[in-house]
Formats: C-alpha cells, sequence, structure tokens
C-alpha cells in the first residue's frame, strides 16, 4: 500500500454543510444527557462499521472493562482584558501564552509584573503608552492593572503587565477577565459559561479553550466508570486560540499547525507503559482481550496529540542518548523534545512504543523531575500511525479542519476517501445530534 503524504491532502474533501441551527449554542441543563454517537470498524473488508445512538451517561457500558481513560485537566482562564482609553474607546487584550515567566504556574503566581503574548482588539486605537484597568478586588480594596508593549506589532504581540497590592496575576484575571468562548457560538460571555465551559475535572489554568469533549462527563459518569475497573489517567494541554485557526491553503501543506504547551506527570506516564506491556502480553495469547487489559481512550483531541506526541518525545530521547552517551539526559534541551507539524511524517519511525515510554521515564528520572513539561505541534492526519490510543471520545467538529482530518485517521486508518467519517458525521446530521462546543458526543473506536 502506497503511504500517504498528508501535505497532499485537499482539505475540500473535509467540508460538510454544517446550518448554524446545528450549532450548539448553550449547553444542555444535565451534562450527560447529551447524545452519544457509537461508531465501531467493520470486521470485515466488505462491510460497514456500525453505528448506534446512545446518551452520554451510558458511556461505561461501550467502554470495555479495564479500559484506561485520559482526560485532559486544562482549565480555561478569564483571558480576555477590556482596558478602556480616557477618551473612551476600548481596546481589548486576549492573553494566549505566557512568555516571561515562561512557565504557566510562575507566571500566574506573579505578584508585580509578567510578559504575555497577546491579540490586541482595536489596536488603531492604542497608538503609545500604557492602558490601565481598575476593579475592586474580593477583599474589598481596588487594585488598577496597567499594561504596555513589550515588543514589535504584528498579529500577536508581547504585552507586559505591572501592578502593585500584592495580588497574583491569577487573581487579577478572575477578577478583571472575560472568559472567551467560541467565536463561532455568535454571543457574548454570560454568567454561567463561566461553570458549564469548564469540565467537572479542570485543574491547571492556562486555556483559552475548553476541550469541550470533557464537558459532558459528571461526577457520577466518572464513577461507573471506575466501578467498571477503569483506570482514569489527568495530563494537560493549554488549549490556545490556534484551535480555532482555520485551515485556509487548499492543501495541507500550506497549513501552519498551532504548537500547545503540554505537561504529563511520571506516574502517568508509567501508568501508560504498563498498560501498553499488559495489552501486548494480552494480544499475544489466546483467546485475545478477554476478560483482561481494554483498550485506552482519549477523551477529546487534546489527550489524542498529547498522547500520541510521547512517542515521538520518547524517539528523541533516545537519538540523543545514542549521540550523546553517558550524561545524555543533561544535554537535553527544552527545545528538543518539542514535536514538529510533520515528524510523524517525514522519516520511518522503527521504535517500539514500549521502549519510546521507557526512554522517557529514564530521562524524567535521571533529570530527577516528576512531571514531562514540552510543546507539541503535531498534526494527525490520514496517513498518520495511531500508536497508544485505540478510541476517542470526541464532540463534532468544524468542516474542513484539522480536527476533522485527526477524526478520519482514526477511522479511515490510510483511506483518503474518508468513507467512515462521512458515514458518522450525515448520521449525525440526519439524527438531530448537536455541533461543536457545546454539542453533543461520540465514542469512535480505532479502525
Amino acid at each position: 500500500m502506497t503511504k500517504i503524504d498528508p501535505r497532499n491532502i485537499e482539505i475540500s474533501a473535509y467540508d460538510y454543510p454544517l446550518p448554524d441551527e446545528r450549532i450548539a449554542k448553550y449547553p444542555l441543563a444535565q451534562r450527560d444527557r447529551s447524545k452519544l454517537l457509537v461508531w465501531h470498524p467493520a470486521t470485515s473488508p466488505d462491510a460497514e462499521g456500525t453505528i448506534e445512538e446512545r446518551h452520554f451517561f451510558e458511556l461505561p457500558d461501550q467502554i470495555p472493562a479495564g479500559s484506561m481513560i485520559v482526560f485532559n485537566n486544562t482549565r480555561v482562564i478569564q483571558a480576555r482584558l477590556h482596558f478602556r482609553k480616557p477618551t473612551g474607546g476600548v481596546v481589548e487584550i486576549f492573553c494566549l501564552e505566557p512568555e516571561e515567566p515562561k512557565d504557566y504556574q510562575q507566571n500566574f503566581a506573579s505578584e508585580h509584573e509578567c510578559v504575555w503574548t497577546c491579540l490586541v482588539g482595536n489596536s488603531k486605537k492604542w497608538k503609545e503608552g500604557s492602558l490601565s484597568l481598575s476593579v475592586k478586588m474580593p477583599d474589598g480594596r481596588d487594585v488598577t492593572l496597567s499594561c504596555e508593549r513589550a515588543g514589535e506589532l504584528g498579529p500577536s504581540q508581547k504585552i507586559r503587565f505591572y501592578w502593585e497590592g500584592g495580588y497574583t496575576f491569577a487573581a487579577l484575571l478572575d477578577a478583571m477577565g472575560e472568559l472567551p468562548i467560541p467565536p463561532y457560538l455568535n454571543r457574548e460571555t454570560e454568567e454561567k459559561d463561566k461553570e458549564t465551559y469548564q469540565t467537572v475535572y479542570s485543574r491547571i489554568k492556562g486555556s483559552v479553550a475548553a476541550p469541550t469533549a470533557g464537558l459532558h462527563y459528571t461526577p457520577e459518569v466518572l464513577d461507573a466508570l471506575q466501578k467498571k475497573g477503569c483506570s482514569l489517567q489527568y495530563l494537560t494541554l493549554h488549549v490556545g486560540a490556534g484551535t480555532f485557526k482555520p485551515v485556509k491553503s487548499a492543501t495541507i501543506e500550506g497549513h501552519d499547525m498551532h504548537t500547545e504547551f503540554i505537561s504529563v506527570p511520571r506516574e502517568v506516564i508509567a501508568s501508560i507503559l504498563q498498560f501498553t506491556r499488559q495489552q501486548n502480553i494480552q494480544e499475544n495469547s489466546l483467546p485475545a482481550r478477554e476478560g483482561g487489559v481494554g483498550l485506552l481512550f482519549a477523551t477529546g483531541t487534546t489527550s489524542v496529540r498529547t498522547l500520541e506526541s510521547l512517542y515521538y518525545i520518547g524517539e528523541k530521547l533516545k537519538a540523543i542518548q545514542a549521540s550523546a552517551g553517558e550524561g545524555w539526559a543533561e544535554s537535553v534541551h527544552a527545545e528538543d523534545l518539542i514535536v514538529h507539524q510533520w515528524e510523524p511524517y517525514d522519516v520511518e519511525h522503527t521504535l517500539s512504543l514500549e521502549a519510546s515510554l521507557a526512554q522517557i521515564l529514564a530521562y524524567l528520572d535521571a533529570t530527577h523531575q516528576d512531571t514531562l513539561v514540552t510543546a507539541t505541534q503535531i498534526l494527525i492526519a490520514p496517513g498518520f500511525q495511531y500508536r497508544l490510543i485505540d478510541g476517542i471520545i470526541t464532540n463534532f467538529h468544524m468542516p474542513q479542519s484539522t480536527l476533522l482530518l485527526l477524526v478520519s485517521a482514526l477511522t479511515d486508518g490510510e483511506s483518503l476517501v474518508g468513507e467512515n467519517w462521512h458515514r458518522i458525521y450525515q448520521y449525525a446530521l440526519g439524527h438531530d445530534f448537536r455541533f461543536l462546543s457545546y454539542g453533543d458526543s461520540s465514542i469512535l473506536f480505532r479502525k
């Protein structure tokens, strides 16, 4: 079979009609009452995959006992700040990612000043000088947040924020900022979005968009999964504004994938390695996968991108060890671990998954780190070889988006025709499923 080069994929092949009325503007009153589409691949070349319609609270019935489910525990920050000039004009500053300090937690803990890469709305109204925004904090004290440009003008800009009073920058965002709901909802942020646009397990602040596949989970569903013997694991990918970036080029070759911060605890990597080893043992026994380990599922495309990036990070570390020899771990620089857009496709990758994960653990142990922290630009499209996940729990995505390419890579494998994702989305459109961030969900098993 000829290997697919995703650079040649025409994004127009991943289009479908999405009427505005099918985009859910608000979530359901009960998170887990959303619809759940269940897709299984065909068991023979001549058959079609099966589609069932359930509700999300029935998800535990669809997950094999003993499975592992991975979640993105990022928390959406109130990243939009509205500064009003003395003349009355409003300048919106949308915080994208921290620059000084670069580390999210250190930046949020800053008590005097910090620098962020931001998008600036109405930037023509801010020609020079600083802007200020005052607010009364929950303790009753007034505080003023000021900002100034810290770099050259461009689509995104470095903005230095500074203030007094001893408050952390995280506290200022909570008091002054606005939660950035997706632009395609075509409405203003409302007070209830502060709760409904966060997953029930969100913990680590940093995203400017929610990992929306997780919005359907309730404590009851999570408890039911654990009672079924499933292992629930949590990692962090801070979702950037690039998640809404449309593919404007005719082919994928012309699209620059956004880069996002990822953080994976050592104990999670160790659990995945152990799970993978157990799967391999079971698959080599007869009968396979009966009464044993189960499958590995990712909740959302952000969890998929983080998990699948691990393989390439381990491969990089293996190459560094081979070239550097003794003391190799100390020679690793932060930029060495970033997974780039075309990395999965540029060369042949022969390292086993087990060896790759073990290499990450060896690196963390050698450098006395309990968490792998880096970034990923990975692009998952038809032609991609999934190495970790067996299935995904995910919402229904925008036409002509990289998220749809990721789904097609899972459901259609090496096929560029995309018959399976088409069939899934046609079913959802024909059976009143709600689309995008506040819409319904699906569980898709890997082909």
